[in-house]
């Protein structure tokens, strides 16, 4: 018996995915609750849809006797489905994405290995190294070649660690450095007031008025009459030489 609390699988078969993979999946479910074979073969009918409905109502009726026999036929039905075996080179196909975090990619790659069931140490690691991103993590790694997948695990754990730390650091706030006691600044002074006040304490300019030279030099300044005269010589045709004093 099903009991009344079981939703049905949610797996869906349309006809054009594996059977393999869909009859796995029906078979997991149906492990946790149970039921009889009869019940399973109505249950996985309610898994079916599209063409593959189709092909289930053109069985004759009475035909189904197992579940192992409707497993067989299935299989047979949609063996062009069927994805090929996985090889170990398979390992080679699996690349780290661009913006993939190397935690994402140790499993994906580790689902391929339990996928391709190879027990081969030196081709998984160095099909690892070949997929893994050119960052320091992959750098280390060609430098110094772990030699098994389990030690290629433990320093990929250690660096994830130690990435997830830097970005911590890097995000963290940086404190400010406490300020010293302050001192004392000096008052300015304007500039423009200083300039003022030194233009107000000088002493006015005197303008010197000229005073009219006379041609005897008796009125002239001081300054002027102590000067040496200068004399000019000119020469006249016809006359005797005469001198001019200025």
């Amino acid at each position: 018996m099903i009991p009344n609390t079981f939703a049905g699988p949610k797996v869906i078969f349309t006809g054009m995915e594996d059977p393999e993979t869909h009859l796995s999946a029906f078979h997991t479910q149906m492990v946790l609750v149970g039921g009889s074979d009869a019940a399973k073969c109505k249950v996985f009918m309610s898994t079916l849809t599209g063409m593959a409905m189709d092909w289930f109502i053109s069985l004759p009726d009475g035909h189904i006797t197992s579940f192992r026999q409707l497993s067989r036929l299935f299989r047979e039905q949609y063996l062009a489905n069927k994805a090929p075996p996985p090889v170990s080179y398979d390992l080679f196909d699996v690349k780290q994405y661009q913006g993939e975090t190397l935690k994402e990619y140790i499993n994906r790659f580790w689902a391929q290995v339990i996928k391709v069931g190879t027990t081969e140490e030196p081709m998984i690691v160095y099909a690892f190294v070949k997929g893994v991103c050119p960052d320091p993590f992959g750098e280390s790694i060609i430098r110094n070649r772990p030699r098994t997948f389990a030690e290629l695990r433990r320093r990929a754990v250690e660096h994830i660690a130690s990435e997830g730390e830097v970005c911590v650091k890097r995000t963290s706030v940086v404190p400010s450095r406490p300020r010293g006691p302050t001192r004392n600044q000096p008052a300015r002074v304007n500039e423009t007031t200083t300039g003022r006040k030194k233009l107000e304490g000088r002493r006015p300019y005197d303008v010197r008025k000229l005073q009219p030279r006379s041609p005897a030099g008796g009125d002239r300044p001081a300054r002027e009459r102590a000067r040496p005269a200068r004399y000019n010589f000119v020469v006249e045709p016809r006359r005797s030489l005469i001198w001019r004093r200025d």
